[in-house]
């Protein structure tokens, strides 16, 4: 049954309070506080804020925080690598399309080139990926665009289109996570790569008709640096071995010379000693190199008596002499 008070001039009626309301806040209580509970996947962390504001995170596992609203949790995950796309769309039956107001773009040396990035990403800071920056998908996509159509400017088309590529795609990398940074956006860039570069499609036949050419030209000196690696050498063998063959005949004929040399010097020691017997030998020698086949007749002069000195100079048909 309901009291009454009277205060001052007016008169309160305070209910009673049955024994019966007191389990049923009991368990309003029970069920808030169970409200508290939850779960961290292991590829997520929680994310604490008490009355709105960070104040720490928790491990994967079951978790506990002061229900709403002296406390809320968000468990984003850290470990998933997310794509954005730059250019172009993939669809769901996995073709895709492209984007030209993000994939056209200019080169360095004022040509239009139709370039397409993929950026993969993941949370590296969660409480500034969730509180310090408004819709990080679409944060990323900008930076990277951005980032992508100042590389490519400052490259002209060729480098672009074929040796520059993987360059390119380093540079786009530093710069969008240089540009994330800034933004304190809790983002770690984990890879850039370029899905595809070439010319517009309007002029992409005569571009491939300007690769072709270069290709041709490209074959063209490579077969004539071959040619030229090949003959070269050759020439060089050739020249080194005239060179070797002239020197061998060079010292060939110094010794050859210095060997008649001594030889006459020999001779003409012997000479000096025996002037007229030496002279008669080396003119018989002589007599039997130059006429070895030839018969003679030995006819004596009136001074040299019934004496002959006769060196017989005839071969015999067996050989002899």
């Amino acid at each position: 049954m309901a009291k009454r008070i009277i205060i001052g001039d007016n008169e309160v009626t305070i209910p009673n309070i049955t024994l019966g309301v007191l389990p049923l806040l009991g368990l309003a209580f029970a069920f808030w506080v169970i409200t508290g509970v939850y779960m961290v996947g292991p590829d997520e962390v929680g994310v604490i804020r008490t009355f709105g504001a960070y104040t720490h995170q928790t491990q994967p596992g079951l978790n506990w925080h002061y229900p709403y609203p002296i406390q809320m949790v968000n468990t984003p995950k850290v470990t998933e690598v997310k794509r954005i796309e730059i250019g172009f769309r993939t669809l769901r039956n996995g073709q895709y399309r492209t984007v030209e107001k993000e994939s056209l773009m200019l080169t360095g040396d004022e040509n239009i080139v139709d370039a397409e990035l993929i950026v993969q990403y993941r949370i590296k800071e969660p409480e500034k990926y969730l509180f310090r920056i408004v819709e990080p998908e679409l944060t990323v996509r900008e930076a990277a665009e951005a980032s992508l159509r100042t590389i490519v400017g400052m490259n002209n088309i060729d480098e672009t289109l074929t040796t520059g590529k993987f360059r390119i795609q380093e540079e786009a990398k530093k710069q969008i996570q240089t540009i994330l940074d800034k933004y304190q956006s809790g983002i770690q860039v984990v890879a850039a790569q370029l899905q595809d570069v070439s010319p517009p499609k309007q002029v992409i036949s005569a571009f491939k008709d300007v690769a072709s050419a270069k290709e041709d030209k490209n074959r063209l000196v490579n077969q004539a640096e071959g040619y030229r690696n090949d003959v070269i050498p050759k020439a060089r063998g050739e020249a080194e071995a005239m060179i070797r063959d002239a020197e061998g005949f060079k010292e060939s004929r110094i010794k050859r010379a210095e060997g008649d040399v001594a030889n006459f010097n020999a001779v003409l020691k012997e000479y000096r000693k025996a002037k007229d017997i030496t002279k008669k030998r080396l003119y018989l020698e002589t007599m039997e190199r130059v006429l070895p086949d030839i018969e003679k007749i030995i006819v004596p002069d009136k001074d040299s008596g019934n004496m002959l000195n006769l060196l017989n100079l005839t071969t015999s048909k067996e050989g002899g002499k």
